[in-house]
C-alpha cells in the first residue's frame, strides 16, 4: 500500500517554484530588487548604500518594508486562525489577490515609471511576507519556500556524514529543483513577454493551489509557535 502524501508537501513545492518565479521577475525587471528573498535585499541595500551602480536604496527599503508590514499583520491576526488549513488558505488567498493586483498594475501602467514600479514591488513583498509568516509557523520538515541556504548546508553536511534519510534527501532536492525551475520559468517568460505574465502566472498558480489544497486537506490543529522560524 502506498503511503499517503501529506498535502502540505506539494503545496510547499509549488510555493517554492513561485518564489523563484517572482524573484526572477522582480530582480530582472524591477531594478535589482527581490520580493521574496529578504536576505538578498539586505545585501543589495548595502550595495546601494555604497553607491554601486544598478541598485536602489528606496527600492530595497520598499520591498523590505512591505514584507515586514505584512508579516507583522499576520502575527497580529494569527490568533484568529486556529488550524493549519485556515492559516494556509488565508495566506494563499491573500497572495493570489496581491499578485493579481500587481499583475493588473503592471498591465495597465507598465513598470518603467517609479509609481507603478514601486507599487508592484510593495504588492509582491506584501504577498511574500504574508505567505512566509504563515509557512514559518506551519513548518513542513525539510521544506522552505523562500531561501535555500540552510537546505543546501544540511544537504551537504548530512550527506557527508551519511546520516540523511530518504525523505530528507528527497525533500531537500525537490526544494532546490523547485526554486531553480521557478527562476528559469520567470526568466524565460520575461525574455518573451512583459512582467505581467509571470505575475499573472504566479497569481493563478497560487489560486489553483489554494483550491487543490482545500479539496485535499483536512482540518488540523495549529502548531504552537512563538514566531517565524529561522529560514537560513
Amino acid at each position: 500500500m502506498l503511503k499517503r502524501i501529506d498535502p502540505l508537501v506539494p503545496v510547499f513545492t509549488v510555493l517554492t517554484v513561485l518564489s523563484g518565479l517572482l524573484d526572477a521577475s522582480s530582480y530582472l525587471r524591477l531594478g535589482h530588487v527581490f520580493t521574496a528573498n529578504m536576505t538578498g535585499n539586505v545585501v543589495i541595500l548595502g550595495f546601494a548604500a555604497a553607491g554601486a551602480p544598478g541598485f536602489s536604496v528606496p527600492a530595497s527599503l520598499a520591498s523590505l518594508g512591505g514584507f515586514l508590514v505584512s508579516t507583522a499583520i499576520v502575527g497580529w491576526l494569527s490568533p484568529l486562525m486556529k488550524t493549519v488549513r485556515s492559516q494556509l488558505l488565508a495566506a494563499l488567498a491573500v497572495e493570489t489577490c496581491l499578485l493579481g493586483c500587481a499583475c493588473g498594475v503592471a498591465a495597465a501602467n507598465g513598470v518603467s515609471g517609479p509609481g507603478p514600479r514601486y507599487t508592484v514591488i510593495v504588492l509582491g513583498a506584501l504577498a511574500m511576507g504574508t505567505r512566509n509568516a504563515q509557512v514559518s509557523r506551519i513548518k513542513v520538515a525539510e521544506m522552505r519556500t523562500t531561501v535555500l541556504t540552510l537546505t543546501l548546508t544540511s544537504l551537504a553536511y548530512d550527506l557527508a556524514r551519511g546520516v540523511i534519510t530518504t525523505q530528507q534527501l528527497t525533500r531537500r532536492l525537490v526544494s532546490v529543483a523547485a526554486m531553480l525551475f521557478g527562476a528559469y520559468v520567470g526568466a524565460l517568460l520575461l525574455r518573451h513577454f512583459a512582467i505581467e505574465w509571470p505575475l499573472g502566472v504566479g497569481a493563478g498558480a497560487a489560486g489553483l493551489t489554494a483550491v487543490a489544497y482545500a479539496a485535499a486537506s483536512r482540518e488540523r490543529k495549529t502548531p504552537q509557535a512563538s514566531g517565524p522560524a529561522q529560514s537560513e
